[in-house]
């Protein structure tokens, strides 16, 4: 299993000594920081691969703060964004959280409510992340199946019995049972419940768009 990096926590803000006192407080918890006084520094060392979060000051000289938003939007980097600010106001607020900030703290903040929102959003990456593995992997698998899998499968996500299946498609439930019992073992299901449940969980009503093997 590939070894995946400790989370990180970017620190976008002009003010050094913010960038400080939040890198001071967030290694008291062992969390990794790397801090920018702006938004291309930031922007040259993001690793979209990483697991992370970005705490962004709203007023910066050059780039402020919700253009580096739109860029990142642009890009197709999937980073959650708590913006701070020492002039904030409600349509400050409305604005980042409408174009996909997960909060907006004002300058000066509660420290603990700054630590535990940080720790709640990167667990919520986290979660993410093995979510996206999981279904890379299952649609990995997926591609494996023969034509005949593929096609008992689909029949089996939609409620059909073995029986049911075997008459629709000409052959013996023996035969059905033997690709129902094929399909599991290529997906890592223990149970046809569980074959159903991972498939819908994964993909839903998609599945039946997924590519098919060639």
């Amino acid at each position: 299993m590939m070894e995946t990096n400790p989370p990180v926590v970017y620190i976008v803000d002009d003010d050094e000594a913010v960038r400080t006192s939040l890198a001071w407080l967030l290694s008291s918890v062992n969390i990794r920081t790397e801090c920018f006084e702006g938004p291309e520094a930031f922007l040259k060392a993001y690793d979209a691969n990483s697991l992370s979060c970005l705490i962004l000051d709203v007023r910066m000289p050059e780039i402020s703060g919700f253009q580096l938003q739109d860029r990142l939007k642009e890009i197709g980097a999937d980073i959650p964004v708590i913006f701070v600010s020492g002039h904030g106001d409600i349509p400050m607020s409305v604005r980042a959280l409408h174009n996909g900030a997960v909060d907006f703290l004002e300058k000066p903040y509660n420290s603990q409510q700054m630590l535990e929102r940080i720790q709640m959003t990167l667990k919520h990456v986290a979660g993410n992340m093995q979510a996206r593995t999981r279904r890379q992997q299952l649609k990995a698998r997926l591609k494996t199946l023969t034509a005949r899998e593929r096609e008992i499968l689909e029949k089996v996500i939609m409620g059909q019995s073995s029986k049911l299946i075997a008459r629709e498609l000409n052959i013996s439930v023996k035969t059905v049972d033997v690709h129902r019992a094929s399909v599991k073992d290529k997906l890592g299901c223990q149970s046809t419940a569980t074959l159903v449940r991972d498939v819908l969980m994964d993909f839903g009503s998609d599945f039946l768009r997924l590519p098919k093997a060639a």
